[in-house]
């Protein structure tokens, strides 16, 4: 079948410049790249069973429609009550990812005379969601909270609303977002600040329920973020925040209105990773393992080699002498899964080795993955 010339030059153009994506198993390596840092999704305790009586026969395996239409249950009710109660906000409204709900969000909320201006290593589902807005946006630098306000100072004043963007746990760096500064900044100048809390769900905070609240933070953040397909081990996402929040979403959300409905077995499973996380042992553990890592980074002398983070995500930055398919044979080798990252996800020249701890990795795991790491430098 004949592919079109234009498409064919830039996919010939990406795989030259060594930056090729293609699908690949991982059965039989040890992790040190999924998003699973509490083990999960293997966990046999998530399992819903077969469900109770709330759940239509017709709607087990599949929810069968949206939400607006034959999709809802009293299973994603139920939910949502208990979501809001756990992250401590008024309400909680579930999509399929949190690609669907950063999309869904952004693009419902921001209108063409607001403005909006977000952290530079912002998610790529957050800059979509922003692109599919008709509001004017401003990227400003990482972390940095003198860019912001001279990027709001330079925008001039708008006749709406203007909103800030953060993670609190960045994806490929994972590094935190200064949270009390932000909110400060944000109250006293009118600012509405949202927040990806994607890698903090379950990890950050005394019970798991993020970094804004950990800080006390709910009643300054107009919108939160919230995945299950990460530490939670499930899938789908909700949108945290006010009654008001959750009511206009409903109304004017596209990816949460025109789709189909996560089924209630994954709604059972998201509510059972919820108690699971009340009881589990294994954010301690993860604490512990973090711990380890960093610890034998520093005898290893690799520290200047990784971006400083005290989560789950260490990046490890790769030197100019680096050949990536060399440290894919060695790490195929040695059976350690760990994924190179490259632009366009990462800005280029920082190039960077992944690695994601988990709960369940051992300490000969951590010591082999960074002995590994100190020869590719």
């Amino acid at each position: 079948m004949r592919f079109p010339e234009g498409l064919s030059r830039k996919l010939s153009l990406r795989e030259q410049e060594g930056m090729f994506r293609v699908l690949q198993t991982s059965q039989g390596l040890v992790d040190f790249f999924s998003n699973d840092y509490l083990g999960f999704a293997s966990n046999p305790n998530l399992d819903p069973g077969r469900g109770g009586e709330e759940i239509s026969p017709f709607q087990w395996n599949g929810s069968t429609g949206s939400r607006l239409i034959s999709g809802n249950s009293k299973a994603h009710e139920e939910l949502e009550i208990a979501l809001a109660k756990f992250f401590r906000a008024e309400s909680a409204l579930l999509f399929n990812s949190g690609y669907d709900a950063n999309i869904g969000l952004l693009s419902a909320v921001l209108q063409r005379q607001d403005a909006v201006f977000f952290d530079r290593l912002s998610h790529a589902s957050i800059r979509d969601g922003i692109s599919l807005s008709s509001a004017s946006s401003f990227g400003f630098e990482h972390n940095d909270l003198g860019d912001l306000k001279k990027k709001i100072s330079k925008a001039g004043s708008k006749a709406g609303q203007n909103y800030v963007i953060v993670e609190s746990v960045y994806s490929m760096d994972g590094d935190e977002a200064p949270l009390e500064q932000l909110a400060d900044f944000c109250r006293s100048e009118n600012l509405y600040l949202i927040v990806d809390e994607a890698h903090s769900t379950g990890i950050m905070g005394q019970d798991g329920s993020g970094m804004v609240t950990s800080l006390g933070l709910e009643n300054e953040v107009f919108a939160r973020i919230h995945t299950f397909g990460k530490a939670l081990g499930c899938h789908g996402a909700a949108v945290l925040g006010s009654e008001f929040l959750k009511k206009y979403l409903i109304n004017f959300a596209r990816s949460f209105i025109y789709t189909t409905a996560l089924p209630p077995r994954e709604v059972l499973r998201i509510s059972a990773a919820l108690k699971e996380l009340e009881h589990s042992k294994q954010r301690n553990r993860l604490g512990l393992n973090i711990d380890a890592f960093l610890s034998e980074i520093e005898n290893l002398n690799l520290t200047s080699y990784f971006i400083p983070s005290r989560s789950p995500i260490q990046s490890f930055l790769l030197q100019d002498s680096s050949d990536p398919e060399e440290i894919k044979k060695v790490f195929q080798e040695h059976k350690i899964g760990a994924k190179i990252i490259f632009p366009p996800t990462v800005p280029k020249g920082q190039e960077r080795i992944r690695i994601c701890i988990h709960s369940f990795n051992t300490s000969s795991e951590i010591q082999r993955v960074l002995q590994l790491l100190s020869t590719f430098v």
